[in-house]
C-alpha cells in the first residue's frame, strides 16, 4: 500500500497530504484498514488522533494529533475560529460577487446530506463561507471559475452546499451539482470533486510558533487549475 505523504511531522502533531478517494475515518461497509487514520498509524508505527476531517473526494491537508493533550488544544482552536483554513474549489459559473461571503445556515437532510436551513428552523446550524474568484473561463456555453474559499465555520459540506446555494456548484459534485456530471461539463479535465483543502494555519499552541501547512495542487487537479487560467 502506498505511504501517505507527510507534510509536516511535529512531536504534537502531524499534518498529511490526504489523497482523493480515501476517507480519514473508516467508512461504513469498507475494511478499516484502507482509511486514513489506520493507514497513517501503520505507517508511524503510533497512535494519532483524529482533530478534522474533509470529505472522501477532496484532496489536500489533514491534521492528527499525536497525544491526547495535543487533540484537545487542537480542537478547542478549530471550535473557537483560531484556524485558518483555505480551499480552492472549481465551479460552474462564476460566483457573483466575485468576493463576498456566503452567511447560509444548515440543516442535516436524507442520506447523510446538508441542505440550506429554512428561517427560524430548530437544529439549524450557522455557517458563513468567505470567497474570492481567483480566475474563469469562458468557452462557448461554459463558465469556470476557480475560487479560494475560507470556511470560518467547520460544517459537514459546508462550501459544496454554500456554493451551490448561489448557483455555482463545484464541478463534478455528485450530491450538490449533479448536472456538472453531464455535458458540456462533463468533458473538462477534471473527474472527481474539484475541492482541494490547500492550507490550514495554526495559532501557536505549543510554544513554538504558529504552524502553516500547504498542500500542493493534486495531479487530477492540475489539468483544471491549467485550463483555467488559460483565458
Amino acid at each position: 500500500m502506498t505511504e501517505l505523504s507527510v507534510l509536516l511531522d511535529h512531536p504534537r502533531l502531524i499534518a498529511i497530504h490526504k489523497p482523493a478517494g480515501l476517507t480519514v475515518i473508516p467508512a461504513r461497509d469498507e475494511d478499516p484498514a484502507l482509511a486514513v487514520r489506520q493507514r497513517l498509524e501503520a505507517q508511524l508505527g503510533t497512535p494519532l488522533w483524529v482533530v478534522h476531517r474533509i470529505d472522501r473526494e477532496t484532496s489536500g491537508v489533514v491534521v492528527f494529533a499525536r497525544d491526547a493533550d495535543a487533540h484537545r488544544m487542537l480542537n478547542q482552536a478549530f471550535e473557537h475560529g483560531q484556524v485558518r483554513k483555505t480551499y480552492l474549489a472549481w465551479t460552474a459559473g462564476v460566483p457573483q460577487p466575485p468576493t463576498g461571503s456566503v452567511e447560509v445556515a444548515l440543516h442535516a437532510a436524507r442520506k447523510g446530506k446538508m441542505r440550506p436551513a429554512l428561517p427560524g428552523e430548530a437544529e439549524a446550524k450557522q455557517a458563513r463561507t468567505d470567497y474570492w474568484v481567483e480566475a474563469q473561463r469562458t468557452l462557448g456555453d461554459v463558465s469556470v471559475a476557480r475560487v479560494r474559499c475560507h470556511p470560518r465555520s467547520g460544517r459537514q459540506h459546508q462550501i459544496r452546499v454554500h456554493l451551490r446555494s448561489v448557483g455555482h456548484p463545484i464541478l463534478r459534485d455528485a450530491l450538490y451539482g449533479m448536472n456538472t456530471l453531464r455535458e458540456p461539463w462533463a468533458s473538462l479535465p477534471v473527474k472527481r470533486l474539484a475541492l482541494h483543502a490547500l492550507r490550514i494555519e495554526l495559532p501557536d499552541l505549543f510554544g513554538d510558533g504558529a504552524v502553516v501547512v500547504e498542500a500542493a495542487l493534486a495531479g487530477d487537479l492540475v489539468a483544471i487549475h491549467g485550463w483555467v487560467e488559460a483565458r
